[in-house]
Order: C-alpha cells, then structure tokens, then sequence
C-alpha cells in the first residue's frame, strides 16, 4: 500500500476524526500519528483543518491546535457560523470541505500519495479527481461502527482504504476526560458542531 520512495501527504479532517475515534473508543496521539507515517514514506505535509468558535474564553479544542501547530502540523482553521435552526435551536456550522479541497488539489504535483482523514462522502469527488491527476489516495476511517462512519461510495473511490481501529494499537492512547472550563451555554455550541450532519 505504501512504498518507501513516496511523498506522501496527510489531510485530517479534525472533526471528523475526533467523532470517529471517540466512536471506537480511544483518543488520537497526534505525535504517534506523525511518527507511523513517517515511517512509511517521505512525509511531506500534514494538514489539520478544524473550525472555531471565536467568542469564547476558553475552547476546549485550543491548547490541541496550538500543540499541533509547533509540532509539524498545518493547521488550518476558521471561525464557525452561528445560527438559529427551524425549531428555534442554536446551531453552528463548521465545514471545512472547501479549504481542504483547495489545498489537496494545491498540492497535488508535489507528491505521490495523499491520507485523508474522514469518512465524510462529500469528499469522493476530491479523490477521484486527485486519482485523474495519477495520484494514489488512502482514505482513513472505521467501518467497526453501527453504521459505519465512512461513506460507502468515498471507501469505493479511494485506492485504499485503513480502518482507524486497525491503527488504534500505533496512534492511539486511552480517552482522557478533560477537564470543561465553559459555561453551559458554550458547551451546548461546541456539542452542536459535533452533531453537524454537514461537518
């Protein structure tokens, strides 16, 4: 699936991996992420794209982009949109499928192999038009759940696909509960980007 000789790029839908290794019960360890791919190829990129709420005095997400960020990621964010949903619910939205996109297909001409972290099925497309390019793409995320957490028609495309829970043992440690400095107004928000079908 890999060979040494590559440049291998990693894009990470923060969202969508957070809710996919939470669903399989552990919690990622970003630097035993970096090491297990670059132990596979040239590691060229990782890309970490997450959204934000801005608002608020402390997020709980914070002190994870800022260690992320002087650690060998990319990251890339921007702050969610806030809105009132039919039933008169606070809602926010925070997709970043776009500036993920761009990127990848930035980046397509310098490199070999392309990881995406996400089962999200909007995402096909993308990898089918990284594969025009000659591109090989893995797609990272879990069929152990009930429904699985990757879209049928996105495992389809990629060239490969590695279930996240085959990775546990390797990028993985036990789920920490965090302490929650937030008032429960904002805890509700961050819940809801979580629970954003869109995300």
């Amino acid at each position: 699936m890999f060979d040494s000789r590559e440049k291998i790029a990693l894009f990470i839908d923060g969202a969508n991996l957070y809710s996919t290794a939470k669903a399989i019960g552990f919690d990622i360890d970003y630097k035993m992420l970096l090491k297990e791919f670059q132990g596979k190829g040239y590691l060229l990129r990782a890309y970490y794209y997450t959204a934000i709420i801005e608002d608020q005095e402390y997020s709980s997400i914070r002190p994870l982009i800022d260690w992320l960020d002087y650690n060998g990621y990319k990251v890339v964010t921007k702050p969610v949109k806030e809105f009132i949903d039919s039933t008169g619910r606070r809602k926010v939205k925070g997709n970043m499928d776009i500036e993920l996109a761009i990127d990848a297909m930035q980046l397509v001409d310098h490199v070999d192999h392309i990881v995406l972290f996400s089962g999200d099925g909007d995402f096909r497309s993308l990898v089918e038009a990284l594969q025009r390019k000659g591109r090989k793409v893995s797609v990272v995320s879990t069929l152990q759940t009930q429904p699985p957490m990757i879209a049928d028609d996105l495992r389809r495309q990629a060239d490969h696909f590695i279930d996240l829970a085959h990775l546990a043992s390797r990028v993985g440690r036990e789920p920490v509960e965090r302490p929650v400095r937030m008032p429960d107004r904002d805890r509700e928000r961050e819940r809801a980007i979580d629970e954003d079908d869109d995300y």
